[in-house]
């Protein structure tokens, strides 16, 4: 029995060895070819350990982890928003894991910082936001390649564009804000809701628009770069673009606090940040942007693939994340209530001004004719909540308070329902008043 005993402790050990390794949970908006590769590559590297994808959209994957119990909280968040990682910063939800550090990504991308300096979260990798297009469908339709946002508002783009909504997407929410932050509140909102106006439809999940754009529903949307990238580089007809209004921001990782597994939620952070796991990033499915400086990557960077520090260092935007997350709630509701719920009516305001344009010519430029226009696009393309009042530290207070609270959920309510009825009807008084210029 004595010669038995380690060999029985050792089989024992072996197989409890399983056992006591656990599950690592991620909540990601990342896509399945992303997640699958990573799952596969961690698995292999510590055996015993599983990782479990959880994929919600990045407001519904914060929902979920403020409405989890501590304790019971999935290990890791991981996405490309910087503001959905201060949301969760303020809210107490995410905790520090500095010995998942890799010392060897840079401090800063231009003049943003990589990681958060309260050390929070971590860049995983880097991201830009721009434009993806169907170079077949350009063709067909003889449109000519945007190299700007505003290359997206002309009349010959519309019913040609594909977007989602902040709320559905948390890179259509950076995107929102780099062209917030670009250009100001109000000519930014002009260039959205114009853009929006030549949309055809609004896709459910930040993946419908470059799926669209793939397949030729779209000729155009705006998308993270990866989006454009995958697509490209996996033999799609399709192009990307960096407009100079752009921001080349991290995609971050972060230990949530409460987690059931926290130790092993390191060990995976570690891993996406190791070489191996920036290397998966380079995949032609994945091609996303290392924040491993291309010196350190071994000639492992593809030819002509875009440097991260060369665009942030023409970029025009120099991305707040401290502003944007002021705002979070007030630029979602407002984008809802403005075209997500709204589009029909914007879309036929924008129709109906580019109608009575093309049949006005030079006589919609003076007199009349330019004045009811010009009342028309004020009433379809301005935004209901101006600068001033998206800046009030009192008028935002109202949307970062807790929706459980009746006092609170009532006056967002009221307010929404107020911009959603103003928008049907501004865009509505801007149909008549364009065909008023065009009858004349």
């Amino acid at each position: 029995m004595r010669i038995l005993r380690p060999t029985l402790a050792a089989a024992l050990l072996a197989a409890c060895g399983p056992a006591l390794a656990g599950t690592v949970t991620v909540i990601t908006s990342f896509p399945k070819d992303l997640t699958q590769a990573y799952k596969t590559a961690f698995e292999k590297a510590n055996p015993g350990i599983t990782l479990e994808i959880l994929n919600k959209n990045t407001v519904a994957g914060i929902a979920f982890v403020r409405e989890t119990p501590a304790g019971q909280r999935p290990e890791v968040f991981w996405a490309s928003a910087p503001d959905a990682f201060e949301v969760l910063n303020r809210d107490k939800l995410l905790a520090k894991a500095p010995d998942a550090l890799n010392k060897n990504v840079p401090d800063k991308i231009g003049s943003y910082p990589i990681n958060d300096p309260s050390g929070m979260y971590m860049g995983q990798a880097l991201a830009g936001y721009g434009i993806m297009y169907n170079t077949r469908y350009l063709k067909a339709h003889k449109l000519t390649p945007p190299v700007e946002w505003k290359d997206l508002l002309a009349p010959q783009w519309f019913g040609h564009v594909g977007i989602t909504a902040p709320s559905r997407s948390g890179t259509m929410h950076l995107t929102v804000e780099t062209i917030l932050q670009g250009e100001g509140w109000d000519e930014g909102w002009q260039t959205l809701l114009r853009m929006s106006g030549n949309a055809s439809a609004v896709t459910e999940r930040s993946f419908g628009v470059p799926d669209g754009v793939n397949n030729g529903q779209f000729a155009a949307g705006p998308v993270i770069d990866f989006f454009g990238l995958s697509s490209k580089y996996s033999k799609f007809p399709v192009e990307f673009v960096y407009p100079s209004e752009t921001a080349i921001v991290p995609a971050n990782i972060a230990l949530i606090d409460g987690a059931k597994n926290s130790e092993e939620g390191k060990k995976f952070i570690a891993f996406t940040l190791s070489e191996a796991g920036q290397e998966l990033l380079l995949e032609p499915k994945i091609s996303r942007l290392p924040v491993l400086p291309y010196d350190q990557m071994k000639g492992k960077i593809p030819e002509g693939y875009p440097d991260p520090a060369e665009i942030a260092k023409r970029s025009k935007v120099h991305f707040d994340a401290d502003l944007s997350q002021s705002r979070y709630y007030v630029v979602q509701s407002l984008y809802d209530q403005t075209i997500t719920f709204r589009l029909k009516e914007l879309q036929a305001a924008t129709r109906a001004i580019y109608e009575a344009e093309a049949k006005l010519g030079d006589k919609a430029k003076s007199g009349k004719p330019a004045e009811l226009l010009a009342q028309a696009r004020k009433l379809a393309w301005a935004p209901l909540v101006d600068g001033k009042r998206a800046a009030d530290p009192a008028f935002l207070k109202i949307f970062a308070g807790n929706k459980k609270d009746a006092a609170v959920n009532q006056q967002i309510t009221q307010m929404e329902g107020e911009w959603n009825g103003k928008a049907r009807a501004n865009y509505e008084e801007a149909v008549k008043l364009a065909r008023q210029a065009a009858a004349l």
